[in-house]
């Protein structure tokens, strides 16, 4: 049985990408601490939205404002264009229904950051296919049984969607053992990938 700690090696590299004093909206912001540290580094004015009633506690207690909602269930709350910045850190792929809250996060947001760990890592693909077995990694550290991820991709699958949709990719960040890598065989190499979108005129 494999355990660990969710890895929050990304957080370094989607502070870096906040301008400072901008309007941020976290979707899946978990304990809150990916907001509290731009609130306290980039001053960003910073709402969350998490459906764990646990999570939501924690994000009341550092501060944060903070509300409940089904991120399947879009962002009908939200005007369109009211924040800078829309966030989905390490969620997409635990939505049952990816598209919508892409198109929700682009709609609210002036541009939106997405990470997800790429399911066409190397390693993972090795365990698939020299052990049969759904694999087991940091980035994915849970039994097939017992997992929340429902929709697992890799980064070449997540390019083809954004195509596919008319998403403009303003940039994207390979990312392995929380450091950036260069594009070389990127979707083989990266464990995790952060993508800047924008909607395309």
């Amino acid at each position: 049985m494999f355990e660990f700690e969710r890895p929050h090696l990304n957080y370094e590299e989607i502070v870096k990408i906040i301008e400072p004093g901008s309007s941020v909206l976290d979707l899946g912001c978990g304990d809150g601490e990916l907001l509290y540290r731009l609130k306290k580094e980039k001053n960003v004015i910073g709402r969350g939205v998490d459906i764990e009633e646990r999570m939501i506690m924690l994000c009341i207690s550092k501060g944060l404002s903070v509300f409940q909602g089904n991120l399947d269930e879009g962002l009908k709350d939200y005007s369109s264009k009211s924040y800078d910045y829309v966030i989905l850190n390490q969620t997409l792929q635990v939505t049952h229904k990816p598209v919508l809250v892409l198109h929700e996060m682009l709609r609210v947001g002036k541009k939106a950051i997405i990470s997800f760990p790429n399911f066409g890592y190397y390693k993972l693909r090795l365990q698939l296919l020299f052990k049969g077995r759904m694999p087991v990694t940091r980035e994915l550290p849970y039994q097939w049984y017992n997992t929340p991820n429902i929709h697992l991709c890799t980064r070449n699958d997540f390019i083809n969607l954004c195509r596919e949709n008319n998403i403009k990719i303003l940039k994207e960040i390979d990312i392995k053992s929380g450091k950036r890598i260069k594009k070389v065989l990127p979707n083989l190499r990266a464990t995790e990938v952060i993508f800047i979108l924008e909607k395309e005129d």
